[in-house]
Protein backbone atom coordinates (compact mmCIF):
# COMPACT_ATOMS: atom_id res chain seq x y z
CA UNK A 1 0.00 0.00 0.00
CA UNK A 2 2.84 2.17 1.02
CA UNK A 3 4.17 1.84 -2.79
CA UNK A 4 1.41 3.19 -4.52
CA UNK A 5 0.78 6.57 -2.32
CA UNK A 6 -0.05 9.06 -2.68
CA UNK A 7 -3.71 8.24 -3.22
CA UNK A 8 -6.05 10.93 -4.58
CA UNK A 9 -9.37 9.26 -2.60
CA UNK A 10 -10.80 6.98 -0.26
CA UNK A 11 -11.90 5.14 -3.74
CA UNK A 12 -8.22 4.68 -4.84
CA UNK A 13 -7.17 3.72 -1.31
CA UNK A 14 -10.12 0.31 -1.49
CA UNK A 15 -9.36 -0.26 -5.06
CA UNK A 16 -5.25 -0.89 -3.77
CA UNK A 17 -6.56 -3.03 -1.08
CA UNK A 18 -8.92 -4.93 -3.17
CA UNK A 19 -6.12 -5.44 -5.63
CA UNK A 20 -3.56 -6.27 -3.34
CA UNK A 21 -5.52 -8.64 -1.61
CA UNK A 22 -6.51 -10.44 -4.80
CA UNK A 23 -2.81 -10.97 -5.34
CA UNK A 24 -1.66 -12.70 -2.55
CA UNK A 25 -1.17 -16.03 -1.72
CA UNK A 26 -3.44 -18.49 -0.06
CA UNK A 27 -0.94 -18.61 2.76
CA UNK A 28 -1.02 -14.78 3.13
CA UNK A 29 -4.75 -15.20 3.39
CA UNK A 30 -4.50 -17.99 5.96
CA UNK A 31 -2.21 -15.44 7.88
CA UNK A 32 -4.55 -12.44 7.99
CA UNK A 33 -7.21 -15.07 9.13
CA UNK A 34 -5.23 -16.02 12.19
CA UNK A 35 -5.21 -12.45 13.18
CA UNK A 36 -9.35 -12.74 13.85
CA UNK A 37 -10.93 -13.84 17.10
CA UNK A 38 -13.36 -16.37 16.56
CA UNK A 39 -17.43 -15.55 15.98
CA UNK A 40 -18.94 -14.87 18.88
CA UNK A 41 -15.87 -15.50 20.92
CA UNK A 42 -15.16 -12.60 23.85
CA UNK A 43 -12.40 -10.67 22.83
CA UNK A 44 -10.76 -7.53 24.38
CA UNK A 45 -10.14 -6.10 20.66
CA UNK A 46 -12.90 -3.35 20.62
CA UNK A 47 -13.43 -2.84 16.88
CA UNK A 48 -13.84 -6.66 16.85
CA UNK A 49 -16.53 -7.13 19.35
CA UNK A 50 -17.93 -3.95 17.57
CA UNK A 51 -18.30 -5.42 14.34
CA UNK A 52 -19.75 -8.84 15.76
CA UNK A 53 -22.02 -7.10 18.13
CA UNK A 54 -25.08 -9.50 16.33
CA UNK A 55 -23.60 -12.74 18.00
CA UNK A 56 -23.22 -10.99 21.23
CA UNK A 57 -26.58 -10.78 21.46
CA UNK A 58 -27.63 -14.59 20.68
CA UNK A 59 -29.68 -16.49 23.17
CA UNK A 60 -28.18 -19.04 24.59
CA UNK A 61 -28.84 -22.02 21.93
CA UNK A 62 -27.19 -20.12 18.95
CA UNK A 63 -24.34 -18.97 20.71
CA UNK A 64 -23.84 -22.81 21.86
CA UNK A 65 -24.36 -23.57 18.44
CA UNK A 66 -21.96 -20.39 16.96
CA UNK A 67 -19.15 -22.46 19.75
CA UNK A 68 -19.53 -26.00 18.15
CA UNK A 69 -19.83 -24.66 14.69
CA UNK A 70 -16.54 -22.96 14.88
CA UNK A 71 -14.89 -25.64 16.66
CA UNK A 72 -16.51 -27.82 13.56
CA UNK A 73 -15.32 -25.46 10.89
CA UNK A 74 -11.36 -25.04 12.00
CA UNK A 75 -11.45 -28.83 12.15
CA UNK A 76 -12.20 -29.60 8.69
CA UNK A 77 -10.67 -26.52 6.85
CA UNK A 78 -8.11 -25.47 9.99
CA UNK A 79 -8.65 -21.96 10.24
CA UNK A 80 -11.56 -20.18 12.07
CA UNK A 81 -14.26 -19.10 10.40
CA UNK A 82 -14.35 -15.64 8.39
CA UNK A 83 -17.04 -14.02 8.10
CA UNK A 84 -18.16 -9.79 7.90
CA UNK A 85 -20.13 -9.72 10.77
CA UNK A 86 -21.18 -6.00 10.78
CA UNK A 87 -24.80 -6.01 10.42
CA UNK A 88 -25.88 -9.49 10.77
CA UNK A 89 -27.85 -11.22 13.19
CA UNK A 90 -26.21 -14.28 14.89
CA UNK A 91 -28.98 -16.77 13.54
CA UNK A 92 -27.49 -15.25 10.23
CA UNK A 93 -24.00 -15.54 10.92
CA UNK A 94 -24.65 -19.48 12.44
CA UNK A 95 -26.78 -19.77 8.89
CA UNK A 96 -24.11 -18.82 6.82
CA UNK A 97 -21.25 -21.07 9.37
CA UNK A 98 -23.61 -24.04 8.52
CA UNK A 99 -24.06 -23.72 5.13
CA UNK A 100 -20.46 -23.25 4.10
CA UNK A 101 -20.02 -26.27 6.50
CA UNK A 102 -20.86 -28.02 3.71
CA UNK A 103 -18.35 -26.58 1.28
CA UNK A 104 -15.13 -28.25 0.18
CA UNK A 105 -11.50 -26.62 1.06
CA UNK A 106 -11.28 -25.43 -2.59
CA UNK A 107 -14.43 -23.80 -2.56
CA UNK A 108 -14.44 -22.30 0.81
CA UNK A 109 -11.12 -20.90 1.06
CA UNK A 110 -12.31 -18.23 -2.00
CA UNK A 111 -15.13 -17.81 0.23
CA UNK A 112 -13.48 -16.90 3.29
CA UNK A 113 -10.92 -14.80 1.64
CA UNK A 114 -13.68 -12.19 0.07
CA UNK A 115 -15.10 -12.37 3.41
CA UNK A 116 -11.38 -11.20 4.73
CA UNK A 117 -11.67 -8.51 2.07
CA UNK A 118 -15.39 -6.75 3.07
CA UNK A 119 -13.78 -6.43 6.62
CA UNK A 120 -10.71 -5.08 5.11
CA UNK A 121 -12.58 -2.42 3.67
CA UNK A 122 -15.20 -2.09 6.41
CA UNK A 123 -12.19 -1.00 8.61
CA UNK A 124 -10.54 0.89 6.29
CA UNK A 125 -14.05 3.42 5.66
CA UNK A 126 -14.07 3.63 9.29
CA UNK A 127 -10.34 4.77 9.57
CA UNK A 128 -10.59 7.37 6.35
CA UNK A 129 -14.04 8.33 6.79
Amino acid sequence: MTARRPFRDVEEILAAADDIWRSLEPADWLEAFGAHPRIGERTADRQASQEQSGAAAADAVVSARLLQGNRDYEARFGYIFIICAQGRSAEEMLEALERRLRNTAAEELPIAAAEQAKITRLRLNRLLT
